[in-house]
């Protein structure tokens, strides 16, 4: 169902397969807590995809598994937001990107 609940103190698995349209040494995650368009960085322990699952150097044409975690802190208000994340490789170009509106409760 929509939104996703997201328990605070809570961490979820992320488990993406894409394949990379590009040709790339590392890759890189960003993750963001959208809230009225506005674009909130969220952390992540490990944001280097190269340690997450993805064997680099990344080729074009290849499939890759990414595996991450989404900690949801206590401290976290209880609000609905979007959580988008990006991988991008390492000029800045877009591996691949989602977005999932999400509920973080208590």
């Amino acid at each position: 169902t929509q939104p996703c609940q997201l328990l605070k103190g809570t961490s979820y698995s992320i488990n993406v397969t894409f394949a990379s349209k590009i040709d790339s040494q590392g890759s890189k995650a960003r993750v963001y807590g959208e809230m009225l368009h506005v674009d909130i960085p969220f952390p992540i322990p490990e944001p280097d995809g190269c340690k997450s699952g993805i064997q680099c150097p990344i080729q074009k044409g290849h499939s890759y598994s990414y595996l991450n975690k989404l900690p949801v802190k206590s401290e976290y208000p209880s609000i609905k937001l979007i959580v988008k994340w990006e991988l991008v490789d390492d000029q800045d170009q877009m591996l691949f990107c989602w977005k999932i509106p999400v509920q973080i409760t208590s």
